[in-house]
């Protein structure tokens, strides 16, 4: 049986965690388009923009550990799309393949409605693919592809949009 996660808001002592995590996944070229690891101070105004009642950022505990987090941002930041958030979720090394991601996932669809969000889009690598079935087999599909926009290590990638209608 699959131990069970607290999922909760993040406080501010946790950006040191959420930092840590992020750059983790900078190495693998997957996940973000960051090249050099980032700062907890670079992401203090980020932090700020989260707000538990319509965009949260969430901090996952196993074993009495950060182990991963996933966020809810306002998509364009025009207020046409109030009921439209990216989300994103990272997940730290030793906890992936664990099925975490679906349980986060889930529990963003679930919130939804409270958070008065009505369509979710994933920003992701048409390389990640681990994260691309992920939100397919949540019924996210491709809602936008744009070739080459980005370059790393040399590579140039495509980023994919994907998008689910919640209500």
């Amino acid at each position: 049986m699959q131990e069970s996660l607290i999922i909760r808001d993040a406080r501010y002592e946790d950006l040191s965690a959420i930092v840590r995590i992020y750059n983790e996944t900078i190495p693998s070229r997957m996940v973000t388009a960051d090249l050099e690891p980032i700062t907890i101070e670079s992401r203090e105004s980020w932090f700020w923009e989260h707000f538990a009642d319509t965009r949260p950022l969430w901090v996952v505990e196993k074993e009495g550990q950060i182990c991963a987090w996933l966020s809810f941002q306002s998509f364009y930041g025009r207020s046409a799309y109030q009921h439209t958030a990216e989300i994103s979720i990272y997940i730290s090394e030793q906890y992936r393949g664990q099925g975490m991601g679906k349980q986060l996932l889930q529990a963003a669809i679930d919130e939804c409605p409270r958070l008065n969000i009505k369509t979710l889009l994933g920003f992701i690598f048409a390389h990640n693919e681990p994260s691309l079935r992920l939100f397919s087999h949540f019924g996210f599909t491709t809602w936008g592809h744009f070739p080459k926009v980005a370059e790393l290590d040399g590579v140039e990638r495509d980023l994919i949009i994907v998008g689910k209608r919640i209500v």
